[in-house]
């Protein structure tokens, strides 16, 4: 194939236009007969089509009907000739603003063997971003043990310890369940006010600069837990600590996502996630051994895994001084060679001229003009209300971000991880059987990740939530009817309590294989790129309300209706079910720039999204095809043989 067809808006997007007459319009027929077609990508006329650009490949002996009409000399940025004389240089000429002038094309990468390519880059930045990923998941595993310390619980003024001799040392009770509450779910309070500025210094300064500044704001946080004195210090640390965590939660994803190539940007994410998870088992079984240490009275039981999470932050800023940034990122701000280069590692193996390097740098740099056309604004208001939200639907988007994170909460994980051992109790088990439940659930929970890598994009998205879904909402049902069970037949409790057992590990386990990964996967992949990351903070705000809220509601749930607790969520996952199915169309194995084809249809439902992106796509098709036509009937049938 010796170039590659893009089309560039001029006009309103999403307004559909007459495909060949802006084609005959636009380009003379000499320059179209040198047009080389590409598949893929966001060649789309109804969002695109008003202009159409291309960059031939020069160095084809046949790019050029005419050469010395059509050199790369004489072919001006807006598809007009000059009179220069044809140079032997490589040059890239396109209809794009942000492309005013011609860029020099080397015929081979000088970084190729200077700097990490190909997948072992990707495996790269993919451990990095993992690093992130295992302080988050650690940070929310961390709180379990902490709130059972006693110097912890006497110290913040939650309770207080008594000792019950040499096999169990000092026992903390807690007389204070609200304020014990409060101190972990401010922390969710952090994040929400965190994600929100994140969302716009990601956008502005880029992915790198922006985990940077929230990896600090870890770092002071961890450092102020980790030396609190009274309840008022700890609420103050703790709000700090979310507002970092808050930062690396809305760009870690989305940076993840943009280098990830679409047809395993799952699985990249769904790694991660499985360090996520590692993060939660460490965390536990940290704290666990802990409580062995002396009497288990000492400070170091709360303190030092407090601090521990500053080892995985340091690591991770220490590396992204290495790291890439996001090359669409770049593109939107007119770092074209930074990110040409960096695509040529990414999907070239450091040559910048690989066809599959070239090929998604055009396609970014299409869309990228067709957000700046399409104006819309881009505030936080405009996005979740509509206000003068153009013809690409972001408020929906958003809305679904949103719920979808809140529904991960709800369908029952934020209970079955800080309250398993309570769980574990009410199925008959001692406080210290409970406690190892707890900590192989952890590793069950870890190793069921493991099943998302490979599903994740086989499967797509959506059927990984609807079957989670329904074997989540049985075992729930299950692991609280067996629980009741117990309670009314004691002299049963092997049996009873060993199924209700089961059933919780079968939960978490299905879990850890589908709604874990899917909703941040989500919002990562659905918004268009002058927003990517205020889009994805949105749903962390969403995950911060479902998890602030129920950290609250848990106990009290708990507490009054015991195991018919687990009753509620069973019946959240059976109720998320027709929610998927009419409102969250699939995109998985569909590129970044193809989301506002997908989403650019009017209806909110996915049959009616589904049917409209086939037929902009088939339309796009027949274009192609037509141009194809053009260059048989001007050249002959034998310039097929470069499309």
């Amino acid at each position: 194939m010796a170039g590659r067809l893009f089309i560039l808006p001029h006009g309103s997007p999403l307004e559909p236009s007459a495909h060949r007459a802006a084609w005959d319009s636009s380009i003379p027929a000499n320059q179209r007969a040198v047009m080389r077609l590409g598949g893929g990508g966001l060649s789309h006329p109804a969002l695109l089509p008003d202009r159409i650009g291309l960059a031939p490949d020069w160095s084809s002996p046949r790019a050029c009907a005419s050469p010395p009409l059509c050199s790369p000399n004489n072919l001006s940025p807006d598809g007009t000739t000059s009179s220069s004389s044809h140079d032997t240089t490589r040059t890239r000429t396109r209809t794009h603003d942000i492309m005013s002038t011609p860029t020099l094309m080397t015929e081979k990468s000088s970084t190729a063997s200077s700097k990490p390519s190909g997948r072992r880059l990707i495996y790269t930045i993919n451990f990095v971003a993992g690093l992130a990923i295992f302080f988050f998941g650690y940070d929310q595993g961390m709180m379990g043990g902490v709130n059972t310390a006693p110097d912890y619980v006497q110290t913040m003024g939650l309770g207080y310890s008594t000792y019950q001799g040499p096999s169990e040392g000092w026992v903390a009770t807690v007389t204070q369940p609200t304020r014990q509450g409060g101190i972990v779910s401010i922390y969710y309070l952090g994040t929400l006010l965190g994600c929100i500025p994140a969302g716009i210094i990601g956008d502005r300064l880029g992915r790198i600069k922006t985990m940077i500044i929230g990896g600090v704001w870890v770092l002071i946080g961890a450092a102020l837990q980790s030396s609190a004195q009274n309840i008022g210090w700890m609420l103050a640390a703790r709000v700090i600590n979310g507002i970092g965590t808050g930062f690396l939660n809305a760009i870690v994803p989305v940076w993840s996502a943009e280098v990830a190539s679409h047809t395993s940007r799952g699985a990249f994410i769904a790694m991660e996630f499985t360090l996520n998870i590692f993060g939660v088992v460490v965390a536990y079984w940290l704290e666990f051994g802990l409580g062995f240490v002396g009497d288990g009275s000492s400070q170091v039981r709360w303190r030092f895994p407090i601090a521990f999470q500053a080892v995985p932050l340091i690591a991770f800023l220490l590396c992204l001084r290495w790291m890439p940034e996001s090359p669409r990122w770049l593109i939107r701000a007119g770092r074209l060679e930074e990110a040409r280069e960096i695509l040529g590692r990414l999907r070239g193996e450091g040559d910048v001229n690989h066809e599959r390097a070239v090929s998604e740098f055009e396609d970014i740099v299409g869309i990228v003009k067709l957000e700046e056309e399409a104006k819309n604004e881009n505030t936080y208001w405009a996005m979740f209300f509509g206000t003068k939200g153009g013809k690409l639907n972001i408020p929906r988007r958003v809305q679904l971000s949103v719920w979808l994170q809140i529904v991960q909460e709800w369908v029952g994980i934020a209970a079955i991880t800080v309250y398993a051992p309570t769980i574990f109790a009410e199925a008959g088990y001692d406080a210290r059987k409970a406690q190892w439940l707890s900590g192989l659930n952890d590793v069950t929970y870890m190793i069921a990740t493991l099943f998302a890598v490979v599903t994740i994009d086989r499967w797509g998205r959506r059927v990984g939530l609807w079957w989670g879904a329904i074997a989540q909402g049985v075992a729930l049902f299950l692991a609280g009817g067996f629980g009741a069970l117990l309670k009314e037949h004691p002299e049963k409790a092997a049996q009873y309590g060993g199924a209700s057992a089961f059933f919780i590990f079968m939960y978490t386990a299905v879990f850890g294989a589908t709604w874990l990964t899917i909703p941040w996967v989500y919002p990562t992949e659905t918004f268009p790129l002058h927003v990517r990351a205020k889009g994805n903070a949105w749903g962390v705000v969403g995950w911060s309300i479902g998890n602030g809220w129920l950290t609250l509601l848990n106990p009290v749930m708990f507490n009054a209706v015991h195991e018919k607790t687990l009753y509620i969520f069973g019946a959240v996952n059976f109720l998320s079910i027709p929610l998927i199915y009419a409102f969250y169309p699939e995109t998985a194995n569909r590129t970044l720039e193809e989301m506002d084809l997908l989403f650019s249809c009017k209806s909110p439902f996915t049959w009616d999204q589904e049917a409209n992106f086939a037929r902009l796509k088939e339309e796009a098709s027949r274009l192609r095809h037509a141009i194809a036509q053009e260059v048989v009937e001007v050249d002959g049938p034998e310039k097929m043989d470069d499309m």
